[in-house]
């Protein structure tokens, strides 16, 4: 009975040592940052995905932690090695950010965001151009108002 109930203890302490653990991102985390960290424990890939069946799962490898840029979006996210984790939830939020310096008679327009902006240009209330910037992209204008809205 004795060695039943060790080898029972010793299994169940093996079965739970295997399994992957999660450091970071916490579940359900949602932010505006594109890169994120993931950091982990007793796993060697990385499964994402945008949908929580894993239909078509990115397959990462990778030990320990890495940082993965991912665009705006809802991903489910888990980790494998001897065993799989539980499965996560990361919401990137699109941040639309447009910021503006005085460069002589001109501006320049940048977009600080995360994701492409489509910019109106108006001298007075009058629309005299319309660009699109990508991420950390900048454009020299003339105008002296500026509408940027999320490019769809």
């Amino acid at each position: 009975l004795l060695i039943v109930v060790g080898s029972l203890i010793a299994l169940m302490f093996i079965v739970g040592y295997a399994k992957p653990m999660i450091i970071l991102p916490s579940d359900e985390m949602e932010t505006f940052e594109t890169s994120v960290l993931f950091e982990f424990a007793k796993a060697d890939r990385i499964l994402i995905d945008d949908n929580i069946e894993f239909i078509s799962p990115e397959e990462i490898y990778a030990e320990d932690s890495l940082v993965i840029t991912l665009e705006p979006g809802t991903y489910y996210w888990k980790v494998i090695g001897k065993r799989e984790s539980e499965i996560r939830k990361l919401t990137i939020l699109s941040n639309v950010e447009l910021k503006l310096r005085k460069k002589g008679e001109k501006y320049e327009v940048v977009n600080a965001g995360n994701v492409e902006l489509d910019v109106k240009i108006y001298d007075e209330d009058i629309l005299v151009g319309n660009i699109v910037l990508g991420v950390e992209e900048n454009s020299e204008v003339e105008g002296n108002k500026f509408i940027g809205g999320q490019n769809d």
